[in-house]
């Protein structure tokens, strides 16, 4: 462990960091609260994970708990990359490791990354109350995690648990949530505009505003304008 991050430090830049504490929104009062960031690029902790596919679970989820968000986003590259390749067993373990610590998978980067292929992909062949319980808790993180990992199913063209999701998220006190699911809305779009327009003539007068806007975004803007005409939550 002592060796990834002497890596991680090795590649880390100060000014960048302390772009990125405040792009993620890391001072008082803010979303990402307390973080700390070394100052990597995405590719270069993509480049340190390349050394170090085979990480045991143990040690990954002691990476998912530092104080360092770039060793956070390193354990979940590499989790993903296990998941993949694992046996049912192992993937079972992967799951419950990332159900444990979403306290940890605390800003929208980590949680946009990982929810569709660890957490949506993980709950494709079995139930999936386990979405709408991540809907309902009081983490932020959580309940983004939930619309995020039906991106999974959207992919393969199924679009109901997103409806679901999104539902069950309309009324959503949270900006980053209200993001998320405008972005699955209008990925459900893009593959069949006339699913999200059914969901929007339902929902769009109670939808926030900023989750509208992005739900419509890539609509015609004839189309777009009727939309942002409506009443709307916020």
């Amino acid at each position: 462990m002592k060796s990834i991050y002497r890596e991680l430090k090795r590649r880390s830049d100060p000014a960048r960091a302390a772009l990125l504490q405040r792009f993620f929104k890391t001072g008082r009062g803010e979303y990402g609260e307390g973080d700390r960031f070394l100052g990597l690029t995405v590719p270069a902790v993509r480049a340190v994970a390349a050394q170090h596919w085979t990480l045991p679970l143990g040690d990954l989820e002691a990476l998912l708990r530092s104080r360092w968000h770039e060793a956070r986003l390193l354990a979940l590259v590499i989790l993903m990359h296990q998941y993949e390749r694992a046996t049912p067993s192992v993937r079972d373990a992967i799951y419950r490791l990332y159900r444990t610590n979403t306290d940890r998978i605390n800003n929208w980067d980590l949680v946009d990354c990982s929810a569709a292929r660890i957490v949506g992909a993980h709950l494709s062949g079995s139930g999936r109350a386990a979405l709408r319980r991540l809907a309902r808790s009081s983490s932020v993180w959580e309940r983004r995690v939930a619309i995020m990992a039906t991106g999974f199913y959207i992919r393969r063209g199924e679009f109901g648990d997103t409806l679901r999701i999104a539902q069950l998220l309309l009324d959503d006190p949270h900006d980053l949530v209200h993001k998320a699911v405008g972005w699955m809305l209008r990925e459900v779009g893009k593959r069949d505009r006339a699913v999200e327009e059914q969901f929007l003539r339902r929902y769009a007068h109670r939808m926030p505003r900023t989750m509208l806007r992005y739900a419509i975004e890539r609509f015609p803007e004839r189309l777009r304008r009727r939309y942002l005409l409506l009443p709307s939550a916020t």
